[in-house]
């Protein structure tokens, strides 16, 4: 693709868009060389878009709820779709393929809409979280406990990799903005072209209010001299950076939260029972070169240890070798592709470097890094580099174990049984994810039990998962993406787990009245109001606290047993004397748990049209105390906490429903679940 006039990249920070100070660094084609963009960030006020960022992009974001941020998020995300050729087109500018750049671009969208629907989903329409129960702090229940999620009065500054410029940048903004907190990207200069110009199409929507999502195109300077303890620093990149970072002053001395990804010399093993002709060996020899060949290798959840049992090292070589022999890397623009280059020249360079590192302790058995074959693209001009397969013979003393080659590169490595695996995928100090390939049962429970504390994630390869699997190498926003030791210990991933991490926990202790202002949930203890039957309410009349006391109902014997043959629920202890008298639970037939909720339902139900929609469940439901013909049913149903959806005529309203005996002792306990008009009629 000819480029005729390279866009400087610009900063958008303190509301505008601004050029650096200098000329700036000319960034290039992954395959052809020519120069696409010009980057410089110097002379920027750092301590300005930092305090820009808390005063008013934090100040708006915390005006709003939880719900009002994601569908912010959603309707981005839904523009950026539309948009997706514009990024795609610049997208092969990095040596991405198209389904290369379909990882990032598509992948960081959906990434964003399945974070903002997530939130809308599992958190409250609301600006403080409640984070558990309450805590009940006095046997009077006047005196509670409750821990509160509430917004960091601060800034995330997220400092990117350059393998997935968009992506990259997208899963880490998604939770942020859902929990209140404006951010401050910092893209790997290489690649900073794609970020720019995202980033570029969410201001010109205006959706975002001020101050919320800034960027620094180039060096960060001094930005990290100005964080505060209320501030966020993510970082993705290798693990001698991440830890330099982790230790500036300011980030040490005000006790700044640090999360990073970093080098993670990831590993999947073939099963012993996976040998070749069966479907987990195939799967296996899929991934692996599937991991080397995507985004050329230039993944931090790529295969970098092939672990193998020792009869089938020779089997892998060759399929591997026959698979290889078809991929020759080219210039993505050109379709076919199926392998581009690297980003850039310099990121080429380390990669023979690491393979001369790698070549201590192993010897290559496929391809050649020094050999450079394309289809297209500029061989000389170009970072392109042929996939290699490499073998160490004393696995456990491999350079492999604590050198990352990140590109198309793989180490194979023998082993004589599951113990010796699961060890070698140790050696790695800590990954971001490893796979097993097998078809046995207690090969997985082994090997996933023994890899699980060294992993964020662990997959299972197998023949069942195949056409549904997503594979080694892909991250997804409800599960977690980071790992411990050398992979940095974060959790940029894993659903709303990472909207928590941009929010502070609070214990908060009082009288359950006022609890219940701060949290807007009811809890035993705090005010009540009975004027009219709850149910009659709209959502624009009731009130936390409102409740009803209903009268009685008597449990009889021909009620248990009309129900028991109503439903086909005849179990012995609701039929049978002798039998129930012999339960250790019981001193004789009892009712059902189900007829209990369900004479409760008939006791607190108004029948009539009005503002309660529909029943659509309960939550925690309990049975505490046996319930014996002749005994009474009466039933306090409070409204406990009113969650209007954003964009609809209703709310989610939960009732706090406690069942009681003639005395007075509880025989059940749920919370029941509606929906309820906003206005009526």
């Amino acid at each position: 693709m000819n480029v005729q006039t390279p866009r400087l990249l610009q900063s958008y920070v303190c509301g505008e868009w601004r050029n650096g100070s200098k000329d700036g660094k000319e960034l290039l084609n992954a395959a052809t060389g020519e120069v696409v963009a010009l980057i410089d960030a110097s002379g920027l006020d750092h301590a300005a878009a930092l305090e820009y960022g808390r005063e008013m992009g934090g100040r708006a974001l915390r005006d709003l709820t939880v719900h009002q941020r994601a569908l912010m998020l959603k309707e981005i995300g839904l523009k950026l779709m539309e948009m997706k050729e514009d990024f795609y087109t610049e997208s092969l500018w990095t040596g991405a393929t198209r389904a290369d750049g379909w990882v990032d671009i598509e992948g960081g969208i959906g990434t964003l809409l399945t974070l903002a629907s997530k939130a809308r989903r599992e958190l409250p329409n609301a600006k403080v979280i409640p984070d558990g129960a309450v805590e009940p702090l006095s046997k009077d229940s006047t005196f509670s406990g409750q821990h509160i999620l509430t917004p960091l009065q601060g800034v995330a500054v997220h400092i990117n990799a350059f393998n997935f410029p968009i992506w990259g940048m997208l899963e880490k903004i998604a939770p942020t903005l859902i929990a209140g907190m404006p951010t401050i990207v910092k893209p790997a200069s290489q690649t900073a072209y794609l970020t720019e110009l995202m980033v570029r199409r969410i201001i010109d929507m205006g959706i975002l209010p001020d101050g919320a999502l800034q960027l620094v195109s180039g060096s960060a300077g001094d930005l990290l001299d100005h964080v505060t303890c209320q501030d966020v620093v993510t970082f993705t990149g290798s693990a001698s950076t991440g830890r330099m970072l982790k230790t500036s002053p300011a980030i040490v001395e005000n006790s700044v939260r640090f999360t990073m990804e970093a080098d993670s010399l990831n590993a999947s093993v073939l099963g012993p029972d996976a040998g070749p002709g069966t479907e987990e060996f195939d799967l296996f020899v899929r991934e692996v070169l599937r991991e080397m060949t995507t985004k050329a290798g230039q993944k931090c959840t790529a295969i970098r240890r092939a672990i193998v049992p020792a009869d089938y090292v020779d089997a892998v070589i060759k399929a591997l070798g026959d698979r290889l022999a078809k991929n020759v890397a080219g210039d993505p623009a050109v379709e076919g592709t199926r392998m581009g280059p690297l980003a850039s020249l310099d990121q080429r360079d380390e990669v023979r470097d690491r393979i001369a590192d790698l070549k201590g302790s192993s010897r290559i058995v496929l391809g050649d890094p020094d050999d450079v074959r394309v289809a297209s693209g500029d061989a000389k001009k170009g970072a392109f580099i042929n996939p290699v397969v490499l073998l160490a013979d004393d696995p456990a003393q491999a350079a492999a174990n604590d050198v990352e080659a990140f590109g198309p590169v793989v180490t194979l490595m023998p082993y004589a049984d599951i113990d010796e695996a699961v060890a070698l995928t140790h050696r790695g100090k800590g990954s971001l994810v490893a796979s097993v390939f097998t078809d046995s049962k207690d090969v997985a429970e082994e090997m996933v039990i023994g890899m699980a504390p060294m992993h964020g994630r662990v997959l299972i390869g197998n023949r069942r998962s195949a056409k549904s699997s997503t594979g080694h190498g892909s991250p997804l926003a409800p599960l977690v993406h980071g790992g411990p030791g050398r992979a940095g210990g974060g959790e940029e991933l894993g659903g709303m787990r990472a909207v928590k991490h941009y929010m502070q926990r609070t214990a908060v202790q009082g009288a359950p009245h006022l609890l219940s202002a701060v949290t807007d949930i009811w809890s035993e203890g705090a005010d009540t109001r009975a004027d009219k039957h709850p149910f009659r309410k709209s959502v624009a009349e009731l009130q936390i606290g409102d409740q009803i006391v209903t009268e009685a109902r008597e449990v009889t014997e021909s009620d248990v047993e009309h129900f028991a043959h109503f439903t086909g629920d005849t179990f012995y202890a609701h039929m049978n004397s002798e039998a129930a008298q012999a339960n250790p639970f019981f001193d004789d037939r009892v009712a059902h748990g189900y007829l209990i909720a369900s004479f409760a339902a008939g006791l607190f139900v108004d029948p009539d049209p009005g503002p309660v929609l529909a029943n659509y469940g309960v939550d925690n439901l309990r049975f505490l105390t046996p319930v014996y013909f002749g005994d009474t049913l009466q039933v306090r149903l409070t409204c406990k906490e009113i969650n209007p959806r954003e964009n609809a005529e209703h709310a989610e309203v939960r009732w706090d429903c406690r069942v009681t005996n003639q005395k007075d002792e509880v025989v059940a306990q749920y919370d029941v679940l509606t929906m309820v008009a906003k206005d009526w009629p």
